[in-house]
């Protein structure tokens, strides 16, 4: 099993950034998979971003590429979710989550954080 625990959320004005953080706990790290999704108010989770266990290979949604930016340290048992030239609809809990499987982990996934929250005035 793994624990995953969100930091990093907060307010900010549009075309601002944010820097999530999850830090992981419980078995080996490394062999995870890892994804951000994320969860607007009266609407469904969606897929955000997602990083292979070997920081290979990176996914993200139409809606943030190019200004979201996934990244790992396998030493610090840690993924990040950089987010640039935020949008008032990035509003959102954003979530952390995590799967042996890697195409799992984009559709989903075993392991969920608590999630922050984003917010993004105009």
């Amino acid at each position: 099993q793994v624990q995953l625990v969100e930091s990093g959320g907060g307010l900010v004005q549009a075309g601002g950034s944010l820097r999530l953080s999850c830090a992981a706990s419980g078995r080996r790290f490394s062999s995870y998979a890892m994804g951000w999704f994320r969860q607007a108010p009266g609407k469904a989770r969606e897929f955000v971003a997602a990083i292979s266990r070997s920081n290979n290979n990176t996914y993200y949604a139409d809606s943030v590429k190019g200004r979201f930016t996934i990244s790992r340290d396998n030493g610090r048992n840690t993924v990040y979710l950089q987010m640039n030239s935020l949008k008032p609809e990035d509003t959102a809990v954003y979530y952390c989550a995590a799967d042996l499987n890697s195409v799992l982990v984009v559709r989903t996934p075993g392991y969920w954080g608590q999630g922050t929250q984003v917010t993004v005035s105009s």
